[in-house]
């Protein structure tokens, strides 16, 4: 017993922040820089942890990915024989019987805290500049919030100095915490620089306040939200502000040059992204994990032949629209023009942009097979555990980020966070809410026209949308911003999470809108209570 509470003190100390493992961590990167001998910490090198520190939400499949994407109707992660079985931690997202042991819930959960916990180590240093404690906050404000969509409850410490060990963390819960992120990021946004994918930027922290602001109903009673015309006028004010603002944000001629491994320098529709520069050593792997894990053994680049789509969502897509991508599906070498065809890929790999289904090819037109000499002929049709000779090729896989062919561990795709599109369709989902509409840009000043302009445009080439209406704008999300780890917050916003669909044939509890929170945390901080249902 007297080993079992010595384990548990040093988990609080590193999940909570309280602790010294963890800022031994981040003092070890300052150490150049302090000067006199006194230990005097150096917030620049403080501010590269933090970002460091985010950056670990996204760099693994097990993280955000996992639990904001596999729980809903975008994503899965079948058992393949003996492949991706992992005591069957994937298959429990999609049939929603997650508990307080899973262990990559706890540890999304833990890797949160830690986030929260060096960016307060900024904010700490009384010589850190503005801008720095800016950034710093905005970076704090997008972990509490993660936690706060997902787990409703937020350990929080204003400090990450003193005698943490002597007291808890207090918990910042449903509206009181959306409106402490408010507070916070409106004081951080004049120090903010106006744009810069890869950095913390004004625009960035107004696009973090619009979820905030278009969820607010959704913290006090997720199982019957309600949009307050106040809060939604504010999504559409910041929606203003990102458009109007001298960053100057434009569409790209192709729908993929988003996720590109140039799209730091490509990508004009790219608010604030987690950046990976494999030149410099700089972010990780969380764009590469993106199309590995879909990526079947036999193709180029090789993969890890696990996640894929739902053939449901699938169907979503008009065959036109160009975000669906996908393969020409001939047996020839790809053209230019073909639906997913991106130069520079396709052309010398055979892949695709968009989603994966049918028949595929090499960059000859040569007919692809499984490693059990099957065609490699990906099938809507998935389970949760697959058996028998076709498991390697069933489900639509997704290669949404444009593989890098050049670089390896990290590619240099920057992992998007937030991008143009995202700001105009909560603006109009913002105003079929119930806030006054405004013009600003080119895009009008309905919902209607709003949601259209994006599908006419020449990179979608989906066409107008005829009778907007809230289900409608849902679908829509869901076929603009897939895998960019939207889709549980939509769905809950939406009242269609607990549903059930393929896959999913029951309907879920209640409970099921928030995660649980870890037993690990409940044991060391009594300010924590286990969420209603676990």
């Amino acid at each position: 017993m007297k080993y079992t509470k010595i384990v548990l003190i040093l988990t609080v100390i590193l999940t909570l922040g309280s602790c010294t493992k963890l800022d031994e961590s981040f003092r070890s990167e300052t150490t150049a820089g302090t000067s006199g001998g006194g230990g005097v910490a150096d917030p620049a090198a403080l501010l590269v942890g933090a970002y460091r520190s985010i950056e670990n939400l996204y760099n693994n499949q097990e993280r955000l990915f996992a639990s904001f994407e596999h729980t809903t109707d975008e994503s899965v992660g079948p058992t393949r024989g003996g492949d991706w079985d992992d005591n069957g931690i994937w298959r429990v997202y999609s049939s929603h019987k997650w508990n307080d042991e899973h262990a990559y819930l706890t540890a999304t959960y833990r890797q949160l805290a830690q986030s929260q916990f060096a960016a307060t180590t900024v904010l700490d240093v009384t010589t850190a500049t503005p801008r720095q404690k800016a950034e710093a906050t905005f970076l704090r404000s997008l972990a509490m919030w993660y936690a706060l969509d997902g787990w409703d409850q937020v350990p929080f410490r204003a400090t990450s100095l003193g005698d943490l060990t002597a007291s808890l963390p207090e918990v910042k819960k449903g509206t009181a915490c959306a409106d402490f992120l408010i507070a916070e990021l409106n004081a951080a946004i004049p120090n903010l620089p106006e744009s810069g994918m890869g950095l913390a930027n004004k625009n960035a922290a107004r696009a973090l306040l619009m979820k905030i602001y278009l969820n607010k109903g959704v913290y006090a009673n997720r199982a019957a939200p309600t949009f307050a015309a106040a809060d939604m006028n504010q999504v559409v004010t910041l929606a203003d502000q990102i458009i109007n603002s001298p960053a100057g944000y434009t569409f790209t001629p192709n729908y993929f040059d988003n996720f590109a491994p140039n799209n730091d320098a490509i990508g004009s529709e790219l608010i604030y992204t987690q950046r990976n520069d494999n030149g410099s050593g700089i972010g990780g792997n969380g764009a590469m994990f993106m199309d590995f894990q879909g990526l079947h053994y036999n193709m180029n680049p090789s993969g890890w032949n696990g996640f894929s789509t739902l053939g449901d969502f699938y169907d979503k897509f008009d065959a036109a629209d160009k975000r669906r991508g996908g393969p020409g599906a001939t047996p020839a070498p790809p053209a230019p023009g073909q639906p997913g065809y991106y130069p520079g890929l396709t052309n010398v790999t055979g892949l695709w942009a968009g989603f994966l289904f049918g028949q595929q090819y090499n960059q000859s037109g040569v007919a692809l097979q499984d490693r059990k000499g099957n065609p490699l002929s990906f099938t809507k049709t998935v389970a949760l555990k697959e058996t028998g000779n076709n498991l390697e090729i069933t489900g639509i896989r997704v290669m949404k980020y444009v593989p890098d062919l050049v670089h390896q561990f990290p590619w240099d795709n920057d992992f998007v966070i937030f991008r143009l599109s995202d700001v105009l369709l909560m603006k109009a989902e913002a105003i079929l809410r119930g806030a006054t509409g405004t013009a600003a840009g080119p895009y009008g000043s309905t919902a209607q026209a709003i949601v259209d302009y994006i599908r006419t445009l020449p990179s979608r080439n989906a066409g107008p949308l005829a009778g907007l209406t809230l289900d409608k704008l849902f679908d829509e999300r869901g076929r603009e911003l897939y895998w960019e780890l939207w889709r549980r917050n939509d769905m809950i916003r939406f009242g269609k999470f607990l549903a059930a669909r393929e896959l999913k044939p029951a309907v879920s509890g209640d409970e099921r809108l928030l995660f649980p929170i870890p037993n690990e945390q409940l044991i060391i901080n009594p300010n924590l209570t286990q969420n209603p249902g676990y």
